[in-house]
């Protein structure tokens, strides 16, 4: 079984309303409600799953991957398996936030959220608060029914794909290894965060929000923001139906995991200066690098005058590397995960 309803997150100053579609496959059914579409699952109907993308509107591939689900668990694929065969209940959201994804962009424009212009930065959401904490609160509604989140996001093209799960959290780990991803990156909480946990305001991730109600939930980043890359958008399919077998929606087992498990924003090699970075001509994401090895240098363009030779700040797995060249002072040159010893 298949259903899907038009959902209204959020209202424009002009009454315009922001409206998303919200899939339900399996035992699962939408049902009328007081505010929009409502979760009616039987009491044996099994376990949900909740998945989403496009909570950043540029991140495209989590979309490609959900239609390919879709078309899967409907027939429309080459490989399908009908939606009555889930032994469980399936709810997507496709695109998450409408207002980045018209403008192709990480946040929304101030004038419409100039508190919490990134979404994944508010949640669990407050029904009577800014635009984005409404479209999350009512978001929430479904995600919050789920016994397994996976929010799907995309990152650049010279990043490693991974998976984010909670640090300490073994049912978000065994969650991400069968997403399948060759790296994990355990993201710590609470106390035993660094400062950027509140600095950047990390409490209020879906993945945050989600696991401290107690529903594992992972974030896979794949690569390539902005385009639909195949390679991508099939690590993603792959990885969402090996997090469905886990979860008991389908039948078999997820692939065994052997990869690399290491803690994520730590080694950030940051700009000490705007200019133009050039990054070491060998120098690629997967690579292993060494406290104090030489990353790049960042120039003055109008100069020439070399302002800062970026090194690693410790041993570790390089995930990212700063391909647009020109930079802000205070902006990630190169992202190095310290690998967790198991």
């Amino acid at each position: 079984m298949h259903d899907a309803s038009e959902l209204v997150l959020a209202r424009l100053p002009s009454g315009v309303p922001v409206r998303t579609t919200v899939h339900v496959y399996g035992e699962g059914a939408l049902i009328d409600g007081d505010d929009g579409p409502e979760l009616d699952v039987p009491a044996d109907g099994g376990p949900v799953v909740y998945a989403q993308a496009a909570q950043h509107g540029r991140e495209v591939n989590g979309t490609a991957v959900l239609r390919r689900l879709h078309e899967r668990l409907t027939g429309g694929g080459a490989t399908s398996a009908a939606a009555s065969d889930l032994d469980g209940t399936l709810v997507t959201v496709p695109v998450a936030d409408p207002l980045t994804f018209d403008r192709v962009s990480y946040t929304t424009p101030e004038p419409l959220d100039a508190t919490h212009s990134n979404m994944n930065r508010c949640w669990p959401g407050d029904d009577e608060g800014t635009l984005h904490e409404r479209a999350a609160a009512r978001l929430w509604v479904f995600a919050s029914a789920a016994g397994a989140i996976v929010d799907l996001h995309t990152g650049s093209p010279a990043m490693l794909t991974h998976a984010v799960y909670m640090r300490g959290d073994e049912d978000c780990r065994s969650l991400a290894e069968a997403f399948g991803t060759d790296l994990l990156l355990a993201e710590a909480a609470g106390d035993e965060a660094d400062a950027e946990w509140s600095e950047r305001g990390f409490a209020g991730k879906l993945r945050v929000a989600a696991t401290r109600e107690g529903i594992p939930t992972i974030t896979p980043e794949l690569a390539h923001s902005r385009e639909v890359v195949p390679e991508a958008v099939e690590i993603g399919l792959k990885g969402t139906l090996g997090a469905l077998r886990h979860e008991g929606l389908l039948p078999g087992e997820p692939d065994p995991w052997d990869g690399t498990v290491a803690r994520n924003h730590l080694g950030r090699v940051n700009a000490a200066e705007s200019g133009l970075f050039t990054p070491e001509p060998d120098l690629a994401v997967g690579d292993e690098t060494v406290e104090g090895e030489r990353l790049g240098v960042v120039h003055d363009p109008t100069t020439f005058e070399p302002l800062q030779t970026a090194t690693a700040d410790r041993d570790g797995i390089v995930y990212s590397v700063a391909r647009e060249s020109t930079v802000t002072a205070g902006s990630t040159l190169v992202g190095v995960a310290e690998r967790l010893e198991e």
